[in-house]
C-alpha cells in the first residue's frame, strides 16, 4: 500500500521478519504440543499427559482455554475448533493462574467479572499470535524525495500501522 501526504510517501508492507508476540510479557501462558511446529511458549513438557496434573490445578483456580490449529497451506490458531476434522485439532491450552490475575489486577478473590475479562484477554492474545502465524504483521517506510525519513515494523494490525505512519508524517 502506498499513500502520499504533503510530499511524503508512506509505504506499508508485510514485515518479513516479525518477532513472535509470545516473546513479550504476556499475561497468559500458551502450552502447545505439535510434531512439526514449535508453537506457543517454551516449556519442558514432553507430552500432553505430562501437563495434565498441572492443568487440573489451574482449571480449579484460574482461567484455561483450549487452543486449536488448522494446518492447510499455512497455519492458523483459535480458541474455538475449526470445521475441518482432517487438517485441524486441539494443540494445547492458554491459561492464566489465579495468583497471576490477582497480582496483575489486585484484589483477594477471582470474581466472575474478572474471569470473563481474562477470557477476553486470552482470546486477544491468541488472535495476535494467529496474525503472527499467518504472516499478517506489517511495517511502514516514510520517504520524501526518495530518501527514507522513518520506518517501523512489528504492527499486528494494518490499520494501526497506517495510522502510526500518518501521525509521524503529520508531525513533520
Amino acid at each position: 500500500m502506498k499513500k502520499e501526504i504533503n510530499g511524503y510517501v508512506i509505504e506499508v508492507d508485510i514485515d518479513n521478519d516479525p518477532e513472535s508476540p509470545r516473546e513479550w510479557n504476556n499475561l497468559g501462558t500458551m502450552i502447545c504440543f505439535h510434531g512439526r511446529y514449535s508453537l506457543g511458549d517454551k516449556h519442558d513438557y514432553r507430552e500432553p499427559y505430562d501437563f495434565e496434573k498441572e492443568l487440573k490445578q489451574i482449571r480449579k483456580n484460574g482461567v484455561v482455554l483450549p487452543l486449536y490449529l488448522y494446518d492447510h497451506s499455512g497455519i492458523t490458531m483459535s480458541t474455538k475448533p475449526f470445521s475441518c476434522r482432517w487438517d485441524s485439532g486441539q494443540v494445547g491450552y492458554i491459561y492464566v493462574t489465579k495468583e497471576t490475575i490477582l497480582k496483575e489486577f489486585g484484589g483477594k478473590i477471582l470474581t466472575k467479572k474478572l474471569k470473563e475479562n481474562m477470557i477476553k484477554h486470552l482470546i486477544c492474545e491468541v488472535e495476535v499470535y494467529d496474525k503472527y502465524l499467518r504472516g499478517e504483521v506489517y511495517q511502514f517506510t516514510i520517504k520524501k524525495d526518495n530518501e527514507i525519513m522513518d520506518s517501523c515494523c512489528g504492527f499486528y494490525d494494518e490499520e494501526e500501522c497506517i495510522l502510526e505512519a500518518e501521525g509521524i508524517v503529520n508531525c513533520y
